[in-house]
């Protein structure tokens, strides 16, 4: 057997278990095949520089339980739309074939692409450049990363755990300031078109009022459930947002845009709107704060549950790098580890037909919602 270059990157943000990945498919690869493996720095960014580093089993020791990646992340780098500077003016240019010669010059057979929707997106092109190389050129493998656990093609996402445990722990925090100055505290939390983090850690967290994108809310809903509280001896309250929440408008509030960013538009600022409309209902009776939790759920330690989900993730392409499998993306079906075609996620189908695309969001009648409901927790809604 061929000795194989495995090359990989993460791109997009970052996420707790991003490295738990890197370091089992590392360790995966050395035991399985004879194999020489480097990872590009900040993403893609780093294909079209031919900036890398050598990874192996020294290189990445102690990384398991580390946040964020020892390869950096950037997501403002699509090589398919890179900005570069002509004539003194910035214009956008497809550079994708320098960085794909790049790779060919460094001898690179698979690459492996860890990374959101944007960031896979690049990668089934890549893979769709190598289906015109003769003899399959390079392969391309994804492996899917968001802490909002919003992608529609696995059950599951590392990051999301680690970020839902964070946002539980800072809720309690807030709890007890809260009740020791009768205070509503509003807290915005991680989530731009899916509410999973803000539904699970409200839940989890003890949260009194939970504002998700997928159900509008009305501050005369969210005060209802503060005043009803008060009514029953609970002189405090808190309340978490997600940051893409809307109201009856069905527009998340923006805070800036953000040139080159695959989103666009920044959302933020909805925790501190909600606050200072509650305020003005009942500035006599409460105090009211507002509180960004903000990369603080990205940052620090990988949960134990996360290590262990991006093992298997990682130990997973490893097993379809053996394979010879590319054009692929892993995912977890079933409480098991199986792959789909970076097609049927990002475009075209395997039989032709179109992906459905979008984000994997809340049932607003689902079963988490009802037991929030049962649990007397508030959406917002009247």
């Amino acid at each position: 057997m061929a000795k194989k270059k495995i090359a990989m990157l993460t791109g997009g943000g970052d996420a707790p278990g991003l490295n738990a990945v890197i370091y089992t498919l590392v360790r995966a690869c050395h035991s399985m095949f004879d194999c020489e493996m480097i990872g590009y720095k900040f993403g893609y960014r780093g294909m079209y520089l031919n900036d890398f580093v050598k990874l192996d089993n020294n290189t990445t020791s102690g990384i398991l339980h580390r946040g964020g990646s020892i390869l950096y992340n950037s997501n403002k780098d699509n090589l398919f739309n890179y900005s570069v500077v002509e004539n003194g003016a910035e214009v956008r240019k497809d550079v994708s074939d320098v960085a794909y010669q790049n790779m060919l010059n460094e001898g690179v057979t698979h690459l492996v692409v860890l990374g959101g929707d944007g960031t896979l997106t690049s990668a089934r092109d890549f893979a769709r450049k190598g289906e015109k190389v003769a003899g399959g050129g390079i392969k391309v493998l994804g492996v899917p990363k968001t802490i909002d656990n919003d992608l529609p093609a696995t059950e599951s996402t590392f990051g999301f755990d680690t970020a839902v445990n964070i946002v539980t722990e800072n809720l309690g925090r807030l709890h007890t300031t809260a009740e020791s100055h009768h205070r509503v505290i509003v807290v915005e939390v991680m989530g731009r078109s899916a509410g999973w983090i803000c539904l699970h850690a409200g839940i989890a967290g003890s949260a009194d009022v939970i504002v998700i994108p997928e159900i509008p809310y009305t501050v005369d809903g969210i005060v209802k459930k503060i005043e009803a509280r008060s009514a029953a001896g609970k002189p405090f309250s808190i309340v978490a947002v997600t940051e893409g929440a809307a109201g009856a408008d069905g527009k998340p509030l923006v805070e800036k845009f953000v040139p080159g960013s695959p989103d666009g538009d920044r959302f933020g600022g909805v925790a501190k709107y909600i606050a200072g409309q509650i305020e003005e209902r009942i500035k006599d009776k409460h105090e009211v704060r507002h509180c960004v939790l903000g990369h603080i759920q990205r940052g620090g330690d990988t949960s134990p549950a996360d290590r262990i989900l991006s093992a298997r993730y990682g130990f997973k392409v490893a097993e379809m790098i053996r394979d010879g499998e590319t054009g692929r993306m892993v995912c977890l079906k079933g409480g098991k580890m199986e792959s789909i075609s970076l097609e049927d996620v990002l475009g075209r189908g395997e039989t032709g037909e179109t992906a459905k695309g979008g984000a994997k969001t809340v049932d607003p009648n689902g079963e988490l919602v009802k037991v929030a409901r049962a649990l007397g927790i508030s959406f917002g809604d009247l």
